[in-house]
């Protein structure tokens, strides 16, 4: 192991040292040398299996075999959940088969960030996120389960499941995923499309089309976003099997690991004999290796708050710092849009999950003796599951890879850091994804245009007034003032201006899309605007510097002239309404900051 990585890892392990006894202690007591159903009053029993078939009441009442929860998120709207329809009875046979039962316990909400992007629903979607811990605590809450599978990918679904998955530690718990759809039009050409329409060169229709021919089919997004990001993360702290994550739906192959998927999580309950709960399989080296590979292939900046609400829930504490020393430690390995211009299945087809493995292991920068799914050690998953003769085998994995532009090596990294640096100055701190950025972009000093809604900027853009260099300041769109929307609506209009050749950046109490891109933007700003963090005080022309080598983000105002102003006040204008808005409004006052997770689930 790289000596900088177990030194943080042990800061980590000191830090949350009194929390993380609290929560073992807490799932011990939740165990039992039972099954859970045993118990429940008859009464109880009689309500958990009256919908069953005669053979599964027999096997329920018997008290000797495991019952497994299924939670799942699928709606047939979202591409990425559409494939789960068939999975609760694929699962069910699967289990059958090993003498144990399946029940559906629960489905989750799954809302979609790219039909809600600069629309009234996006400012549920962090809270959407609670929302799924929520629910599946109340699927789980009826004791009747041994294990659970979870059915999920995207963007807040993923992280909602395993808050609840950490909450409910004592089950063993496997997470099963769906794989992404084939490829669209190559991602630098929906780019293209978007800004030429954003500079009015092409119509909605000429839009839609590529859009259209880019999310087409059921299957995951390809991007490298938040939901092919959540996949990752998963696979690495082993919570799916190896090699599983960016396998293609609806194929042998698929179903193949569904049902080794479903088989797997009876092996670890208590009655197997080999019990390994979910809260003590997850450990503090667990999480250090999902920072390093979201690190190592430039991932998304949303998983700087879910790891840390995730890992919350397992009594880990984790903050932005740690993601920054780490940062340091990891080069990157990868080039997927938005990092580079291929998508997720020509980085499967150059070697995928196995070979990042491979490589992230061979040079020292995972924690390999960790417990998974499959067993103690992150070796099993340098292999690759293949269909032999119509049986699932697992293979190693290539050692090469088989495109050097999309998987490169430790000696030739893309660059020499993860592409993630935490900003801090008089205007708080902040992240900043620079995997994407291009060279002379990380530091610009320029005068901030101020804005409170991302519709201002865009009306700015279109009267032409964003002609020069400036530093756009979104505020009172954090977690408490408006649920942290995120603010990708910005990204092709801010594109245009830098293409000019002019230096623009974004600083906001925000979030922006999983997919950031090419212009520097410092987000999740903490303390935000409506908790009185300075950012509430910044006036149109103030020079602001954001310095992504230094880490430095200034707001460049004598401290005698900031006292004396009066910080703006959030104009509400109809946010906390409409789209089920007003619905969310104990949850939104409740939300933590962004560097302690955005999350209504746990004291700040």
């Amino acid at each position: 192991m790289k000596k900088q990585i177990v030194e943080i890892t042990q800061r980590i392990i000191k830090r949350s040292e009194k929390t993380r006894a609290v929560y073992l202690k807490k799932i011990d007591s939740a165990k039992s040398n039972t099954v859970h159903r045993a118990s429940l009053s008859c009464g109880n029993l009689a309500h958990g299996f009256a919908a069953c078939g005669k053979e599964e009441k027999q096997a329920i009442k018997g008290l000797n075999h495991s019952d497994i929860a299924i939670i799942s998120a699928y709606n047939d709207m979202l591409s990425a959940h559409q494939p789960y329809q068939t999975y609760p009875q694929v699962i069910k046979e699967a289990i059958k088969d090993t003498g144990g039962i399946a029940q559906f316990a629960g489905g989750v909400p799954a809302m979609c960030d790219g039909v809600t992007q600069g629309q009234p629903g996006m400012d549920l979607s962090l809270m959407s996120r609670d929302v799924i811990a929520m629910s599946t605590a109340v699927g789980l809450s009826h004791n009747m389960f041994d294990g659970a599978v979870m059915l999920g990918i995207c963007d807040k679904i993923v992280p909602g499941l395993l808050i609840a998955s950490m909450t409910f530690g004592h089950l063993p718990t496997v997470f099963i995923p769906a794989g992404p759809m084939p490829s669209g039009i190559p991602n630098k050409e929906k780019a293209r499309v978007r800004q030429q329409f954003a500079k009015g060169e092409v119509d909605e229709a000429a839009l839609l089309d590529a859009e259209s021919a880019s999310y087409h089919a059921p299957g995951t997004c390809t991007f490298f976003g938040t939901a092919n990001s959540n996949q990752l993360v998963v696979e690495v702290m082993g919570l799916h099997l190896p090699g599983a994550s960016f396998v293609a739906p609806n194929t042998p192959l698929r179903e193949a690991l569904t049902k080794a998927a479903s088989k797997q999580v009876t092996r670890l309950t208590q009655q197997s004999g080999n019990y390994m709960p979910v809260g003590k399989m997850i450990d503090e080296r667990s999480i250090v290796n999902a920072i390093v590979a979201l690190l190592a292939t430039g991932g998304s900046t949303n998983l700087t708050m879910h790891i840390i609400a995730f890992a919350k829930a397992a009594g880990i504490i984790i903050d932005f710092q740690d993601f920054n020393d780490l940062s340091k430690q990891v080069p990157l390995l990868t080039r997927i849009y938005p990092n580079g211009h291929a998508d997720i299945n020509h980085f499967q087809q150059a070697g995928g999950m196995a070979l990042l493995f491979k490589e992230l292991l061979n040079n020292g920068l995972l924690h390999e003796d960790v417990e998974t799914i499959c067993g103690r050690g992150l070796t099993r998953y340098t292999q690759q599951p293949v269909l032999e003769n119509g049986q699932l085998v697992w293979v190693d994995g290539v050692d090469k890879s088989g495109d050097p532009e999309v998987i490169t090596t430790i000696d030739k990294p893309f660059k020499e850091d993860g592409g993630l640096r935490v900003l801090k100055g008089n205007l708080g701190v902040s992240v900043l994804k620079t995997s994407s950025l291009r060279d002379g972009s990380f530091v610009i000093n320029a005068p901030a245009v101020v804005f409170e809604d991302q519709n201002e900027l865009q009306t700015a853009f279109d009267a032409g007034e964003l002609e020069k260099d400036f530093v756009a300041v979104v505020r009172f769109q954090g977690p408490k003032a408006r649920g942290m929307p995120e603010l990708h609506k910005l990204t092709p209009l801010l594109g245009v201006l830098q293409d000019k050749g002019f230096k623009v950046a974004l600083v906001t109490d925000g979030r922006m899309s999983g997919a950031s891109g090419k212009v520097p933007a410092a987000i999740h700003l903490c303390p935000e605007a409506v908790d009185g963090g300075l950012i509430s005080k910044v006036k149109e022309g103030d020079m602001i510097m954001l310095d992504g080598e230094t880490g430095e983000l200034t707001l460049q105002v004598e401290e005698q002239e900031l006292n004396s102003r009066v910080a703006s006040v959030f104009n509400v204008n109809g946010h906390h309404e409409g789209m089920g808005r007003e619905l969310f409004g104990f949850m939104r006052r409740n939300l933590s900051s962004a560097e302690t997770g955005a999350c209504s689930l746990f004291d700040e």
